[in-house]
């Protein structure tokens, strides 16, 4: 008697199969969702105030203007000891975000359009660096609360120490961190695992460069 040959059962997805498609469908639910309702002005506002294009030509001027060359070798100043640890940080931000988009090369969502690509590796999606950027920056105001409000907000800006502005400025610039860091997805740019990703990678970042990757540290390295 001839048997009929039993179907074959589809092997069960596996977990990071099943959270890359859930991811998909979230970032997509949520896009879709908050398009209408969000202007564009608004989210590529956000979009442009975590462009590495803008920290790193700002930062390196300021460096500049401020701080003669013959004073980085010497004894510099708190405000130029802040700009240097910040720019060691984006560059050690961008060193990671590249490698790791290109050894994951996770494709960008289908629906990401009219997105200027500065590097190869921005075709890939996965960590976001406007995340991971605009995470660093926060936890390095937070690791350089103390020096940021003496030297920036007091004696540059000239508020009061005791002011409202000073007292909430951590706040405000993770507050900003985390909006950016939202808006990547509503923009279509990335999923959210993307952000996730990149967001816990600054925050390591900024860890890195308060304990470890900073000029007072390296500088001892070389003596």
């Amino acid at each position: 008697m001839e048997t009929k040959p039993q179907p074959q059962s589809r092997p069960n997805p596996t977990l990071l199969h099943g959270l890359i498609k859930l991811d998909t469908a979230v970032s997509l639910h949520l896009y879709t969702f908050f398009q209408p309702i969000l202007p564009f002005y608004l989210l590529k506002s956000l979009e442009l105030s975590g462009d590495g294009r803008l920290f790193f030509p700002i930062t390196i001027s300021i460096l500049f203007l401020t701080t003669p060359i013959a004073a980085l070798t010497t004894t510099p100043t708190p405000a130029t000891l802040l700009l240097i640890n910040l720019l060691i940080g984006l560059h050690l931000d961008i060193l990671l975000v590249c490698l790791i988009k290109h050894l994951i090369q996770r494709p960008r969502p289908v629906y990401n359009k009219h997105m200027f690509r500065s590097f190869s590796v921005d075709h890939w999606s996965f960590p976001s660096g406007h995340a991971s950027r605009v995470s660093f920056v926060a936890m390095f105001c937070f690791f350089y609360v103390n020096q940021i409000s003496e030297v920036l907000l007091v004696d540059f800006l000239n508020f009061d120490a005791a002011s409202r502005i000073v007292e909430h400025f951590v706040a405000v610039v993770g507050m900003w961190a985390a909006t950016t860091s939202v808006s990547r997805v509503l923009l279509g740019r990335h999923f959210v695992l993307d952000v996730v990703a990149g967001a816990c990678l600054g925050v390591l970042e900024g860890v890195l460069v308060f304990r470890v990757f900073n000029y007072e540290n390296m500088r001892s390295w070389f003596r």
